[in-house]
C-alpha cells in the first residue's frame, strides 16, 4: 500500500505541490480569523448541577452573573462621598444601551461587601448583551469609556478575561516561534549539513501550524473552542511535522546516496519510513482522540483539534513532503555549509551491547529512578483554573486578587443554592372559552417568595464554617429563590467542599421541589466526579485501539501490552515532576507563574493523552527497526542491539528538536501552556533516554522470543496475505512459484520442466530447497528447462557457529574459469552479499562492489550497489560478474507450502529484467539469474 502511494506522490508530485501551494495561499487569511473567536471556561460537565445553577444565574435572575467588573479606587476620597458616587454613575451613564444589559453598583444595591474594607474602592458590575462573541465585541464598544477623571479605574472580570488571554495566546505563539526557528534552523543544518535538507522540516511544520489555524477556525463554526487550545495544538503540530519530517528525509537521503533514482527512493522511503510515521501519527491521533469521550469543552475542543492537526502534520511528511522530495532528488542535498556527520553507530552500539550483557541491572535501576519521579504525585491536590494562569502584571488578574484581598472573603466565589418552590394554584381553573377567545382552563399560581426558602435558609446558616445566607434573586417565572451562602474558607479546600456536600445532603422542606447548588467549589467537586467517571472509559478506549494498532504494526500479542506498562512508567514521571514543579512550586521563580498548592484536573487529563501519544511515538519507531531485524536474523537478542544501534541517533536527533519546540513554549505566559509543556518535556526526556534506550531493550532481552509470540488463530490476521496452509496467495503449487516481490514482472519466477518439488528454497545456512524447478545441487549446479535461461550458480559451504549465528560460507569454482563466489552477512544492513574474489584484488583487477540480496520489510533502505565491470580474463564469462549496474528494486521474502520437510525460505531479488534466486544447497548455496 504505502510502495503504491508513494508512486503516486512521485508521478503527481507537481500537481500535489501546487495545489499545497493554492491551499496554504486561500487558507491563511481564513485562520488567521481564529483570534478573537475562542472563549474561555470550558472545564465543566454540561449535566452537572454546578454547570445548571450557572445557566439559571444568566437566565433567571435578569443577568446576576457578571461579565464585566470595574473596579475603583481613590486614596483619599471615601466610598460613601457623593463626588465619588457621581465620577462612577457619570461615567457609567455615558455606555451604550445597546451592549450593556445590566449595571450593579454599591449604590444600587447598598450591599457593603462591595465598599472595600478600608472604604476607599468599589466596584461596578456590568452584565453585557449576547453570547460568547457578541459579549466579546460589545467589551470592544464600551471599555475604553470607562475611565474616570481622578479616579483608579481597573477593568476585570469573564470577558475581559478572555480577551487577555486571547492576546497573551498571540504574544505566546510569536515568542514561541521566533525562539524555536533559528534554534531548529542550526540543529537540522547540523544534522543534514545543507540549507536545502534543513529547511524542508521547518517547511512542512509551517504547514502544519497553518493547518492547525485553520482547523480550529473552521471548529468554531459548530462548537466552542478553548483560548488555551491554540498554544496546545500549535506546539504538537510543529514539533510533530518536524519529528516525522527528520525521518522520511533521512530515508529518502540515504536511498539516494546509494543509487536510487528519484522515483525509487521515494516509493521505498513511503514503504519503509512511510510506514512508520503512518502508525505512529494514527497512534498519537488515537490518544487524543480519547479526550472526546468527556463532556468538558475544554477537553473536547483541544482533543479533537490536537488529533486533526497531527493528523495534518503526518499527512504533509507523507505528501508534500516526498513530492518536493521527488523533485529535488540529489538536489536535497544543495546549499551544504558543514560536513555532513556520519557516524558509525560505536555510541549506541556500546550500549547496546552493554544493556544486552547486562539487562537486570538496567531493568532495576531504571525502574528504580522512575518511581522516584513518580513519588510527588502521591501527594497531588487538584483545583480548578482561575485568574492565576495569566501573569501577575495581567489587569483582569490584578482585579481578581484586588476584589479578593480588600474586600469581603469571597465575594465573588460564594456558593449558590437555587430552590425550587413547590406552588399550586391560586384558584380553580377557568372554564374555557371559544377557540379563540383568549380563554385558559389554568389558574394562576402562587408565587414564589424569599419566605418561601427561609427555613431552608437557617438550616443553611447554622452549619459550621458558614458566615452568612443572603436572598440573590427570585424568579417567578420559575418558582425559584436563589440563595447565596457566604464562608469563611478558599473556595478550594477540603472544608469549603464539605459545606457544599452538607447543603447536597441536606433535605429538602415540604413545601420544595427540588435543590440545586452551584458555585466554583461545587464546579470543581462535579469536575472531578465527571472525570473519574470517564476516566476508564478513556483507558479502555485508547488503550484498545492502540493495542490494535501496534498488533498490526509488529505481528505480536506481548509487544503492544509491554508497549503500554513502559508508557504508564513514562506518564507517572511526567505527573510526578508536575507535582513536584508547579503544585509545591519549586520552578516556580525559574518559570514565572504564580503556585496554587493544586494542579488543574483537565490540565492532568490533557497531559495523560497528549504524553501517552508522544510516549508511543518513539517506541513504534524503535519496535518497527528491531521487527525487521528479528525477521532478518531470527535472533532476539541480535535484533535489539541492532534495532537500537540504527535508531538511536536518528531518534535522538527527532527528540532533540521536538524538546527545543516544546521548550519554547514553556515560556508562555500562561501557566496552563507552561504545565502541559514541562509535561510533555519530562516525557521526552524520560522516554529517548531512560525507557526507550534502556528499559525497552532489557525488558526485551529477558523475554526472548516470547516478545513474538502471536497465536496461531491470529496470524492470518496479521498477514491477510498468507493463506490458511501458511503461503503466500499466487502460490498454485509446490514446484510453482507465481507473483514475486513487489515490482516484479508478471508472473514472476517461471517454471522449467522436469524440476522437482520444491518451491522457494532457504536462505543461506539453510539446508535443501528449490527455486520454482531450479535443479541441482552443489557445485556447478545449473538450471534449465523452458522459460529459464541459467546466468551463473556457485556454491559453496557454510554453516553456524557455536552460538548459533550464521558465518560466512566461501563459495566454489563456478565452472567454465568462473571465479570463486563469498557469501557473507551484510555489514552495512539487512541481507547477504556476495563479491567475486579474485585473489589479489588491485593485479587482478578486481571487484569493486557487492551485490547486496535478502533484505526483507526493511525500514532502512538497502544499499543499491552496482556489479562492476567484468574484468578482460574473464570476458568469456561475463554473465558471473555481470554487465554495469543493476537497477535495484525491493526484495522479497516468500514461503510456500511444499511436501518435502527440507523446503523453507528462499529469498529473491528481482532487479530490472531479471530475478536473481539464492538458494541452500547441501555444502553451500546456489544461486541463479532467470529472465522474467
Amino acid at each position: 500500500m504505502f510502495e503504491s502511494a508513494g508512486r503516486i506522490v512521485y508521478r503527481g508530485r507537481w500537481t500535489l505541490l501546487v495545489l499545497s501551494l493554492a491551499l496554504a495561499v486561500l487558507a491563511a487569511p481564513f485562520g488567521m480569523e481564529l483570534f478573537g473567536r475562542m472563549v474561555d471556561g470550558g472545564f465543566d460537565d454540561p449535566k452537572a448541577d454546578s454547570t445548571t445553577a450557572a445557566r439559571w444565574n444568566d437566565a433567571w435572575y435578569s443577568g446576576n452573573s457578571p461579565d464585566v467588573v470595574v473596579l475603583y479606587r481613590h486614596p483619599k476620597v471615601r466610598v460613601a462621598d457623593p463626588r465619588f458616587k457621581k465620577a462612577v454613575h457619570d461615567s457609567l451613564r455615558r455606555l451604550p444601551a445597546a451592549h450593556v444589559r445590566k449595571l450593579a453598583t454599591y449604590w444600587t444595591t447598598a450591599s457593603p461587601r462591595m465598599v472595600s474594607k478600608d472604604e476607599h474602592s468599589t466596584y461596578a458590575l456590568i452584565t453585557l448583551r449576547g453570547g460568547p462573541q457578541t459579549k466579546q465585541r460589545a467589551y470592544a464598544e464600551v471599555k475604553d469609556r470607562l475611565a474616570v477623571e481622578n479616579l483608579q479605574v481597573r477593568v476585570g472580570g469573564s470577558v475581559p478575561l478572555v480577551k487577555e488571554l486571547n492576546d497573551q495566546t498571540g504574544r505566546d505563539l510569536a515568542r514561541a516561534e521566533a525562539i524555536s526557528m533559528p534554534v531548529l534552523l542550526v540543529l537540522l543544518v547540523i544534522v543534514f549539513g545543507s540549507l536545502v535538507a534543513a529547511g524542508l522540516p521547518l517547511l512542512v511544520g509551517l504547514l502544519s501550524v497553518l493547518g492547525a489555524l485553520v482547523l480550529l477556525r473552521l471548529l468554531t463554526e459548530v462548537t466552542e473552542v478553548s483560548v488555551f487550545s491554540l498554544n496546545v495544538v500549535t506546539m504538537l503540530g510543529l514539533g510533530l511535522a518536524i519529528d516525522y519530517s527528520l525521518f522520511v528525509l533521512s530515508a529518502f537521503r540515504e536511498e539516494v546516496r546509494r543509487g536510487a533514482t528519484n522515483e525509487q527512493a521515494v516509493v521505498r522511503t513511503m514503504a519503509t519510513a512511510g510506514r512508520t510515521v503512518a502508525f505512529s501519527g494514527l497512534t498519537v491521533a488515537t490518544s487524543l482522540l480519547g479526550l472526546l469521550l468527556f463532556p468538558q469543552m475544554f477537553l473536547r475542543s483541544i482533543g479533537l483539534g490536537a488529533a486533526a492537526v497531527v493528523l495534518v502534520a503526518m499527512l504533509s511528511a507523507l505528501v508534500v513532503l516526498p513530492a518536493v522530495l521527488g523533485v529535488l532528488g540529489r538536489r536535497v542535498d544543495a546549499v551544504r555549509v558543514v560536513p555532513v556527520f556520519t557516524g558509525n553507530g560505536t555510541f549506541w552500539r556500546g550500549i547496546a551491547a552493554s544493556v544486552m550483557k547486562k539487562p537486570v541491572i538496567y531493568l532495576v535501576g531504571v525502574m528504580a529512578v522512575l518511581v522516584a519521579l513518580a513519588l510527588p504525585f502521591a501527594h497531588v491536590k487538584f483545583g480548578n483554573v482561575d485568574h492565576r494562569v495569566l501573569p501577575a502584571a495581567a489587569e483582569s488578574r490584578q482585579v481578581a486578587e484586588a476584589v479578593d484581598r480588600d474586600f469581603a472573603r469571597n465575594s465573588m466565589a460564594a456558593i449558590d443554592v437555587h430552590v425550587l418552590i413547590e406552588r399550586h394554584f391560586a384558584g380553580k381553573p377557568a372554564a374555557p372559552g371559544p377557540v379563540g377567545q383568549g380563554y385558559t382552563p389554568v389558574s394562576a399560581v402562587t408565587p414564589a417568595s424569599p419566605l418561601d426558602a427561609k427555613p431552608f435558609a437557617d438550616r443553611i446558616d447554622a452549619l459550621d464554617g458558614v458566615t452568612g445566607v443572603d436572598l440573590a434573586g427570585v424568579s417567578q417565572a420559575n418558582g425559584a429563590v436563589r440563595l447565596s451562602v457566604r464562608y469563611d474558607a478558599d473556595p478550594m479546600s477540603a472544608r469549603a467542599q464539605q459545606i457544599v456536600t452538607l447543603i447536597r445532603s441536606m433535605a429538602p422542606e415540604p413545601n420544595m421541589r427540588a435543590v440545586v447548588v452551584g458555585g466554583s467549589t461545587a464546579a470543581q467537586m462535579d469536575l472531578m466526579a465527571s472525570l473519574a467517571a470517564v476516566l476508564p472509559w478513556m483507558a479502555l478506549v485508547v488503550g484498545g485501539v492502540t493495542f490494535v494498532l501496534l498488533f498490526l504494526a509488529f505481528g505480536s500479542v506481548v509487544l503492544p501490552l509491554k508497549a503500554l506498562l513502559m508508557n504508564v512508567l513514562s506518564i507517572g514521571a511526567s505527573f510526578g515532576v508536575i507535582v513536584w514543579a508547579f503544585q509545591d512550586g519549586h520552578l516556580a521563580a525559574t518559570l514565572g507563574f504564580t503556585p496554587t498548592g493544586t494542579i488543574e484536573a483537565t490540565v492532568t487529563v490533557l497531559i495523560l493523552a497528549v504524553v501517552f501519544g508522544l510516549s508511543m511515538d518513539y517506541e513504534v519507531f524503535l519496535l518497527s527497526r528491531v521487527r525487521t531485524e528479528w525477521l532478518r536474523t531470527g535472533d532476539n537478542a541480535a535484533a535489539v542491539a541492532l534495532g537500537l544501534e540504527k535508531t538511536g541517533g536518528i531518534i535522538t536527533s527527532a527528540a532533540l528538536l521536538l524538546l527545543v519546540v516544546i521548550g519554547a513554549f514553556s515560556t508562555a505566559g500562561i501557566t496552563i501552556v507552561k504545565l502541559l509543556g514541562v509535561g510533555m518535556f519530562v516525557a521526552i526526556v524520560v522516554d529517548a533516554t531512560l525507557v526507550r534506550a534502556l528499559l525497552v531493550p532489557a525488558t526485551m532481552r529477558l523475554m526472548g522470543g516470547v516478545n513474538w509470540w502471536l497465536p496461531h488463530w491470529l496470524q492470518s490476521l496479521h498477514n491477510p496475505h498468507t493463506t490458511g496452509s501458511g503461503g503466500p496467495r499466487g502460490v498454485t503449487s509446490a514446484g510453482r512459484a507465481v507473483g514475486g516481490s513487489p515490482g516484479a514482472p508478471a508472473g514472476g519466477v517461471p517454471r522449467s520442466t522436469g524440476a522437482s518439488a520444491g518451491g522457494l528454497g532457504g536462505p543461506p545456512g539453510a539446508s535443501g530447497g528449490g527455486v520454482g524447478g531450479l535443479t541441482g545441487a552443489g557445485r556447478g549446479a545449473v538450471a534449465g528447462g523452458e522459460g529459464v535461461r541459467p546466468r551463473a550458480l556457485g556454491a559453496g559451504s557454510a554453516g553456524r557457529d557455536g552460538g548459533g549465528a550464521r558465518r560466512s560460507g566461501t563459495a566454489g569454482d563456478a565452472g567454465d574459469g568462473a571465479p570463486a563466489r563469498v557469501i557473507r552477512p551484510n555489514p552495512d544492513g539487512p541481507g547477504w552479499y556476495w563479491e567475486n574474489a579474485l585473489g589479489d584484488r588491485a593485479s587482478e583487477g578486481g571487484v569493486s562492489g557487492r551485490v547486496v540480496f535478502g533484505a526483507d520489510t526493511d525500514p532502512e533502505p538497502v544499499a543499491a550497489e552496482h556489479e562492476p565491470e567484468p574484468p578482460a580474463q574473464h570476458a568469456l564469462n561475463p554473465a558471473v560478474v555481470g554487465r554495469g549496474p543493476l537497477r535495484k528494486l525491493p526484495y522479497s521474502r516468500r514461503e510456500v507450502p511444499a511436501p518435502a520437510k527440507d523446503v523453507e525460505v528462499g529469498w529473491v531479488k528481482v532487479t530490472a529484467g531479471r530475478t536473481r534466486v539464492v538458494r541452500a544447497v547441501p555444502g553451500g548455496w546456489v544461486w541463479a539469474e532467470v529472465e522474467s
